[in-house]
């Protein structure tokens, strides 16, 4: 998640949605140009004319996740044993980290963020934190039913602590520069763990029936592999309301 989340948030504060400065005083120009621009009912690429540099760069993390889910679905649609393409679907979700730190230092860099840029972040994430993590997952083995049901509980967990950060953001306490102190919950970046681990299971050759823990109640409605609960406990620290973790 971008730091430049908290700077639109502050906006935020009542009810208002008007674009920030990175010192978290509102930017009345900027927000009307942007507010014409989406709203408008002319204009050639308005919405592209509406982003700011910050939001083009959110777009890369995207990006970045929507190809990781691509190649895990080319892996899927291929050869078990070529594993190139797993390899690759993990590769891009560094990536998209790099890009989600990195539109924040462009938005503090620019001095101008956005209630658009916010939601933008937010929907990146989901993408490159959650939902391509878990598509990895899937290629990799983690295809019974009640596997794909615990991976869902992952993604919507990552869901709905973005939607929480979004609406409470204005709420947390403040540093000087009007960021929030602290994240409640653990990032969704922080799925990055479970990439890395992933990474480790392929380079080892523990994927599909070789997965660590084996298979359960094999045969059955309810079989599963146990190591899914990995995914499950990391979407439950990412929905606490007691864990807090101090925003370098």
């Amino acid at each position: 998640m971008s730091k430049r989340t908290s700077y639109a948030a502050v906006a935020a504060n009542g009810g208002g949605k008007k674009d920030v400065d990175v010192t978290g005083e509102p930017d009345n120009e900027i927000y009307d140009k942007q507010k014409d621009l989406l709203s408008g009912g002319t204009g050639h690429f308005s919405l592209v004319r509406a982003m700011h540099l910050a939001d083009l760069i959110t777009e890369l993390n995207g990006l970045c996740g929507v190809l990781s889910v691509f190649s895990s679905l080319r892996y899927c649609a291929g050869d078990p044993m070529a594993l190139s393409d797993l390899y690759i679907a993990l590769a891009f979700l560094p990536f998209g980290l790099f890009f989600d730190f990195f539109d924040g230092k462009v938005a503090r860099w620019r001095k101008k963020s956005s209630m658009m840029g916010q939601e933008l972040d937010s929907l990146a994430d989901l993408i490159s934190f959650g939902v391509a993590p878990a598509a990895v997952a899937f290629a990799i083995g983690f295809r019974t039913p009640l596997d794909h049901l615990c991976l869902a509980f992952f993604v919507l967990c990552g869901l709905t602590r973005l939607a929480r950060f979004n609406v409470t953001a204005s709420s947390i306490p403040k540093d000087a520069t009007g960021k929030a102190a602290y994240f409640e919950g653990t990032p969704i970046p922080t799925t990055l763990g479970l990439d890395a681990v992933m990474a480790w299971w392929v380079s080892n050759g523990w994927i599909h029936d070789n997965l660590p823990g084996g298979l359960l109640f094999a045969g059955t409605p309810l079989e599963v592999h146990p190591a899914v609960v990995a995914f499950m406990v990391h979407g439950c620290l990412m929905t606490s309301k007691t864990i807090h973790i101090p925003k370098p």
